[in-house]
Formats: C-alpha cells, sequence, structure tokens
C-alpha cells in the first residue's frame, strides 16, 4: 500500500511564526500517523486512536489560537465565519472518518489523503488569506477593505490549484459522510440482532427451566436451585424447607374426565399453590407427574406451615369437581412439609427424602391433610 507523506515546504508559510510553527507540528503529526500505518503498529488499533486523537486535540488548540489572532486583529466577519466553520467541520470530519475506519477497503490511504488534503487547501487558501488581511489592516485598511482587496487579489493559478484541492476534500468528505451513514446502519442492525438474540436466548432459557405443561419450573430447574439454595443456606446459617404436593385420586380424575381435563385440573393446582407463595426467592416446580414441590429458603417449619395452609386453603376456594375423590366432592392436596438447617453432614437428598416422608404419612392417614416431617 502506498501512503502520502506530508513534505514541509516554505510555500506553506504564512508569515505568522506561531501559526507556521503550529503548522509544522501538525504536518509532523500526519507524517507520524502515515508512519505508523505502515508500520508493526498498524496491528494496534489502540495506538493508532491515540495518535489520531492527539492530532484532533493540537488541531483543536491551534484553531484556537488562529480564532483568537483573527479576533485581535479585527479581520473581517466574512473571512472569520467561513474559517472558524472549516475549523469545525475539519475535526468533524477527523472523528466521523476514524469512526468509520472499520467500514473503509483502505483506511490508511484514505485518511492520510484527507489530512494532506485539507491541510494543503487550509494553509495555502484561508490561513494565507487569513495573513495577507492582518497584514493589510495593520498597515491602515479597514478589516472589510482588507478582504475585499484579498478577494480582489486571488492569483488564477492558485486559485486553480485550491479549487482542486477543495474539489479533492470534498470528495473525501461526502466518501467519507456515506461512509459513516453506511457505519450507522450496521450498527443499528447489529444492536437491533444483538437484542433478538438476547430476547430469543432468555426466552429458550425460561423454556429450559420451565415446565411446558403447567408453566411454572420444571424438575430440573428445582435440582439446580435447591443446590444453590442449600449452599447458600449453609453458608449463611439458615434453614431451608420443602412442601411436597400430590393431588389426590388424580388417575381416577383422568380416567373420569378424560386427560384434557386432567391438564387443565393440573394448571388450576399449580395456579392455588402459587398463590400461597409470597416471596420472589420461594420455588414452585413441578416434581413428577401430579407432585409439586415448593422450595422456600430461609424458612422453618412453622413457615412452612403457614405455606401449606395458604395453599390448601386457595384449593378449596377453587372448589375443582371431583365425582371420584373418596375424601371430598372435590380436588385436594395431601401435603408433606420439612425444614432443615443445613449442615456438612446432610444434603439435599435428606431434606427431599423428610418432605417425601411427610407426604406419604399424609396419603396414609387418609389424604387431603399436611404432615410434618418429625425430624429435624
Amino acid at each position: 500500500m502506498s501512503l502520502e507523506t506530508f513534505v514541509w515546504d516554505h510555500l506553506f508559510e504564512t508569515g505568522i511564526n506561531s501559526v507556521d510553527e503550529q503548522h509544522r507540528q501538525l504536518v509532523e503529526m500526519v507524517n507520524e500517523l502515515s508512519a505508523s500505518f505502515i508500520s508493526a503498529e498498524k496491528h494496534n488499533d489502540t495506538a493508532l486512536s491515540e495518535l489520531v486523537g492527539k492530532l484532533a486535540d493540537y488541531a483543536v488548540y491551534h484553531f484556537a489560537d488562529e480564532e483568537r489572532l483573527m479576533s485581535e486583529c479585527r479581520v473581517d466577519h466574512r473571512h472569520v465565519h467561513r474559517h472558524i466553520a472549516s475549523h469545525r467541520k475539519f475535526v468533524e470530519q477527523v472523528s466521523t472518518m476514524w469512526g468509520a475506519r472499520k467500514s473503509m477497503n483502505d483506511p490508511a490511504s484514505m485518511i492520510l489523503q484527507f489530512l494532506v488534503a485539507w491541510l494543503s487547501f487550509h494553509i495555502l487558501g484561508e490561513d494565507q488569506a487569513m495573513s495577507r488581511q492582518m497584514e493589510r489592516i495593520r498597515k491602515g485598511l479597514s478589516p472589510a477593505a482588507a478582504y475585499d482587496a484579498e478577494v480582489d487579489s486571488d492569483d488564477r493559478a492558485t486559485t486553480a490549484l485550491l479549487r482542486a484541492l477543495w474539489s479533492l476534500y470534498h470528495i473525501m468528505s461526502e466518501q467519507n459522510n456515506d461512509l459513516a451513514r453506511v457505519n450507522q446502519l450496521l450498527e443499528t442492525r447489529v444492536v437491533e440482532r444483538t437484542q433478538e438474540l438476547e430476547a430469543v436466548n432468555q426466552r429458550l432459557e425460561l423454556l429450559s427451566r420451565t415446565d411446558g405443561l403447567l408453566g411454572i419450573a420444571n424438575r430440573m430447574y428445582f435440582d439446580s436451585r435447591l443446590q444453590t439454595e442449600w449452599k447458600n443456606a449453609q453458608f449463611n446459617g439458615q434453614p431451608i424447607a420443602l412442601v411436597m404436593m400430590d393431588v389426590d385420586f388424580f388417575k381416577k380424575y383422568n380416567d373420569t374426565y378424560g386427560h384434557v381435563e386432567g391438564d387443565a385440573c393440573l394448571r388450576r393446582v399449580a395456579k392455588a399453590a402459587s398463590g400461597g407463595l409470597c416471596r420472589p426467592s420461594d420455588v414452585l416446580a413441578r416434581y413428577g407427574g401430579e407432585e409439586l414441590v415448593a422450595l422456600l429458603p430461609g424458612t422453618t417449619i412453622e413457615g412452612a406451615m403457614s405455606v401449606a395452609r395458604r395453599i390448601m386453603e386457595s384449593m378449596n376456594n377453587k372448589a375443582i369437581p371431583h365425582a371420584a375423590s373418596s375424601v371430598s366432592k372435590h380436588v385436594t392436596l395431601s401435603i408433606g412439609i420439612a425444614s432443615m438447617l443445613p449442615k456438612f453432614d446432610k444434603s439435599t437428598s435428606d431434606l427431599i427424602f423428610a418432605a417425601d416422608a411427610a407426604l406419604y404419612q399424609a396419603k396414609l392417614q387418609g389424604r387431603n391433610r399436611i404432615c410434618v416431617h418429625a425430624g429435624e
């Protein structure tokens, strides 16, 4: 890749020492950037970004100094407005072009050619015109007369060269703007696709831990969450409780009303059970078939009993008909509860076994009741 570098020449001098020195500094910075593009540093985007930022910052400093000089010398407002607008446009273009560099086929050449074209045009045109007007004002002309004299004294050859530079700068600016628009469109599309992907992933994650029939947590999520809450309880020294529920005579319900109605019944049971849970940390899951389980972190046996009673009350309020039940005219639950203070000689299996044993006792004692595990 062939890269242009900016070669300083006395023809670029304005006659204003501070301005000329700052111009030389800008040229050196352009050449430093050029060298970095073609060296190993071109692979270091951070280093190049620092150089571009340094150049832009110095340009802003230089522009402010020029604008101060024009103000102190009272240069005509027609020139000042055009000059300042050119400064602002340069800073904007450098920022936009650097931001769109990844959309360019050859960003090094485009950026460097833009910098050389703009600086050449600006120095030979606006800066030298500024210098000549300032000199005329110092010799006694009014700012307006100095500006008019500058317009009248345009050299045809110089004007042609400046027009050619301006044309190159204008073309590159338009390309720059087009690239920026394309880059913005691409970035917008990337953001949209990323958001869509995140939404899909969130949906997939939700589906992976949700029972498809009941809309509550599935067994896999329950097992995982129980392990997590068990470890948290060990660390915090807090109890953890389970409330295990089984729909009484559910096989008979299916045989009497059919499986479609049986599915609808389970969904209503799950809704009733959900109504008995109060905290965001509580988890209701389908443990298997018609069996549900509520995981209650930081809950004593008394707290678990309160939850179980609310669930039973909610089920009674549902009053789901069950003609084949031998304990009630409505669907009922057998519930077993257990609470443990996790110790390092115990495991989640101990807690599940305890709650399941309590559930078994509830069935043995006639169903439609709550039983508590006798041990810890």
